[in-house]
């Protein structure tokens, strides 16, 4: 079968070649159109009880997730030409599409109290701008009185203040918010530079687009990178320019497969597909120097083009049709989940995957048949002394020294073991960044002075219409904020009560002592007086209510900002804490107190995705099984294979004990891939000891011994190539990514450990016994795809030779 499709490809070449270039041509008009993706993944299970649960807050209460901050403490602000900015820059953020509104002190609302008509009226309390710097002085006077404020918009501990800009759903869930946000940012700018004041910015929309950018820009940048590297790597390996230009066109053009394909799926490119071209750049290079690599051998052995490359098509095939399968059973695992953003990257891969296998196997016959034949200095890399040299070390391991190879593994694996156990699973919501990034600095700026800016929400459900209005109710409220008011990690928070608490300081004449709720006897005055008020702006206003009050007053809100103290902290911040309080000051009222909102969601979907990689990596143990039992009709081969790839993945999660790196969605993810590509190895070495075997009958020993020689060189090849091209992810900015590629380099240098000593020594010791002969009958099934070189002459070599000159 083989070697007919060997023929058919040399034979049908031009076609081959038009036939891709059209295809590639479509698939680089449909890649103008790939998008980012404008939110952050949504990770819970959609039917998750509590992501229902958001669901049904956010479409009472409205999004917890649109808020952009920025933040500044400098006392020149208050300095009326300083001040003067300010208001202007307020006004100008006011009016830029795609903002609903924007809190800040120059918009500052307060209320009066209407005696005559007996209602609340809200007036700015800068009606008219201060002409001098006493005024100002005067007027922040009447700022710095309303409690309302304090912890929401001025820090009472330091001063800083921030302005909070409301975004519109429309625009942060669409490409336009780039644009949004590049006008928001530049008019910012202009501010520091006209007043020499710092700015922060901090907020789940500017997080977002920050990270949307960096994705962008990155997945260019480790596109070109890989590029470079694999190219280098390849001129290093093969010393012919035909051997590096070849290979990156073809991993160029699955690229742009991968790109069209994410299209026409209908996905989008986000912080984890973002990562699949310089994947698959450096998951193709292999394919080409398994290919190229054997041309070689071939050609120094028969002198022949045509002959040399049908070979290698017909010798190895097979193989590497199941290497990439396997590769893809690391990336298809993830299909199985329904997390959208696992599931379209596992897809993406896995499809492209075997589209690179396809492009290499008709893209490397056809045109290096084309080409000159390869030049003695080109066929040197087959007998490198070095690598020589180090696989005659690797083979005298393997037959001489098999007991010390058991004991060190063994000693590995316990010291790893012991490692793993300081394994700590936390994520955080702004996870990927690096510390000294402007977006954390500017986070660490808002958990200074404002404690935090992440949204948490709690829903009080008192079960019953108009509930809420209830003053036992509300001060049960009251007593719950004046705990949160004692955690360091939390902001004051905003409810109903908040706003009961400001109508009565302003019925008492703003006087700040009575910033409390009413008491009976004022309960009746106040609420009739706000009943009046509504439609009037400002805090009371109609609109602003109902956001944290529903439509029956059942249910209300109590709205509050957090650290980003990463999920271990936040489970004992609600589970010790908060959740006991609620449970102290509510239990026996047939109130439901929940906890809710974007951080916790978040931090879930975390421990969801972790727990959701563990299953997928049971899955991939099994898939990988599956092929090698497919291939090799043997359950000992799947012993074979899995066991040195279990021992490497148990020494990489070492590693990350050794180095504290956290189990988090973006370090879990890496054992799935890692067991794909470790496992390449673990099939190609096992062929072709199969392959030597069912050959000549050769005895155990003797067999290692070749397939050491002629796999082990390919095999280094290949993990240095893949080493390199995992490496380029150190670069990244992004915790995760650099993660990724440490770990996979790591994993990779491992595997040679692996798949070159354990598993030889392993089948010495357990294949049939050290020099006993094989019995060839187990073996009758590998000679349809392995054969001996002389078979080669039930080929015509004069009419391929003629065949090859005439097309």
């Amino acid at each position: 079968m083989w070697s007919k499709l060997a023929l058919f490809i040399i034979k049908n070449r031009r076609l081959l070649l038009l036939l891709l270039a059209v295809i590639t041509g479509f698939m680089a008009w449909k890649a103008k159109d790939v998008e980012m993706t404008y939110d952050f993944a949504q990770v819970v299970r959609p039917d998750d009880p509590d992501m229902l649960y958001f669901q049904e807050f956010k479409k009472t209460f409205g999004e917890d997730g649109n808020v952009l901050v920025i933040g500044l403490q400098d006392s020149s602000v208050y300095k009326l030409g300083n001040f003067n900015e300010l208001r202007i820059l307020t006004d100008t953020l006011s009016k830029v599409e795609g903002v609903n509104g924007v809190l800040s002190i120059t918009k500052l609302i307060k209320l009066d109290k209407d005696t005559a008509n007996r209602q609340f009226q809200a007036a700015p309390i800068f009606r008219t701008f201060p002409q001098t710097q006493g005024q100002l002085d005067s007027l922040m006077q009447i700022v710095n009185r309303q409690e309302f404020y304090k912890g929401q918009l001025i820090s009472p501990r330091t001063g800083a203040t921030l302005l909070a800009l409301t975004m519109d759903p429309k625009y942060l869930n669409s490409s336009r918010r780039q644009g949004v946000m590049n006008e928001i940012l530049g008019h910012a700018e202009r501010f520091s530079q006209k007043t020499s004041i710092r700015l922060h910015y901090a907020g789940i929309p500017y997080v977002r687009a920050t990270m949307t950018t960096k994705v962008a820009g990155e997945m260019k940048f480790f596109v070109l990178l890989t590029v470079i590297m694999m190219g280098a790597t390849l001129l290093m390996f093969f010393r012919s320019w035909a051997a590096v230009l070849i290979p990156l066109l073809i991993v160029l053009i699955v690229v742009v497969w991968c790109l069209g394909s994410m299209v026409l799926l209908g996905f989008k490119i986000s912080l984890l597909t973002g990562l699949i071209p310089s994947i698959l750049i450096v998951i193709g290079i292999p394919n080409c120097t398994y290919l190229l690599s054997r041309y070689h051998y071939d050609y120094r052995k028969s002198g022949n083009q045509v002959l040399a490359m049908t070979r290698v098509v017909r010798k190895i095939g097979l193989v590497t049709l199941m290497n990439n399968t396997n590769t893809a059973v690391g990336f298809f695992v993830f299909c199985f989940t329904n997390i959208a953003i696992l599931y379209e990257f596992g897809l993406v891969a896995t499809i492209n995957i075997f589209a690179a296998f396809v492009i290499s196997f008709i893209m490397i016959p056809a045109i290096f048949t084309y080409l000159p034949p390869p030049t003695p200095k080109q066929l040197e890399h087959l007998d490198a002394k070095p690598l020589t040299k180090l696989l005659e070390f690797f083979e005298h391991l393997v037959l001489e020294r098999r007991g010390t190879v058991y004991v060190l593994g063994a000693v590995l694996v316990a010291l790893s073991l012991l490692s793993i156990t300081r394994i700590k699973a936390v994520s955080y919501m702004v996870d990927d960044l690096p510390k000294d990034s402007s977006v954390n600095s500017d986070l660490a700026f808002f958990e200074q002075h404002f404690n935090g800016i992440m949204p948490l929400e709690i829903e009080v459900d008192t079960g019953k219409k108009r509930g809420i209005l209830n003053l036992k109710n509300l001060e049960r409220m009251d007593r719950l904020e004046n705990y949160l008011r004692t955690q360091p990690e939390v902001t004051a928070p905003v409810s109903i009560v908040t706003f009961l608490k400001a109508a009565t300081q302003t019925f008492y004449n703003g006087d700040p002592s009575y910033y409390r709720l009413p008491d009976n006897s004022e309960k009746n005055f106040i609420l009739s007086y706000l009943a009046r008020s509504q439609g009037n702006g400002g805090p009371m206003n109609s609109k602003l209510l109902h956001s944290f009050v529903d439509s029956t007053s059942r249910k209300a809100r109590i709205s509050l900002k957090i650290a980003d103290i990463g999920s271990r902290n936040l489970d004992t911040l609600l589970d010790n804490k908060i959740r006991p309080q609620i449970k102290e000051i509510f239990n026996g009222t047939g109130m439901d107190v929940n906890l809710t909102g974007t951080t916790i969601i978040f931090t879930k979907g975390n421990e969801y995705l972790i727990s959701t990689l563990k299953e997928s990596l049971l899955w991939a143990f099994g898939l990988v099984g599956m092929v090698v039992l497919i291939l090799f009709r043997s359950v000992r081969a799947v012993f074979f294979t899995l066991l040195p790839n279990l021992v490497t993945l148990i020494l990489t999660g070492g590693l990350m004990g050794l180095f504290n790196i956290p189990l988090k969605p973006s370090t879990a993810l890496i054992f799935s891939i890692a067991l794909g590509i470790d496992g390449d190895n673990s099939i190609h070495l096992l062929a072709k000891f199969r392959q030597e075997l069912a050959a000549n009958g050769r005895h155990v020993r003797a067999a290692i011994s070749t397939t050491l020689r002629e796999a082990g060189t390919s095999m280094i090849y290949t993990s240095i190539t893949l080493f390199l091209g995992f490496a380029v992810f150190a670069f990244s900015e992004f915790g995760g990514t650099k993660a990724l590629g440490m770990l996979m380099s790591a994993s990779l240098l491992i595997t040679n450990f692996s798949n070159l000593i354990l598993m030889p020594a392993l089948l010495v010791t357990f294949e049939h016994g050290v020099d006993e002969e094989i019995d060839r009958s187990s073996l009758r099934h590998y000679d349809d795809q392995y054969h001996e070189e002389d078979d080669d002459v039930e080929l015509n070599l004069d009419k391929m030779q003629v065949k090859r000159l005439n097309s």
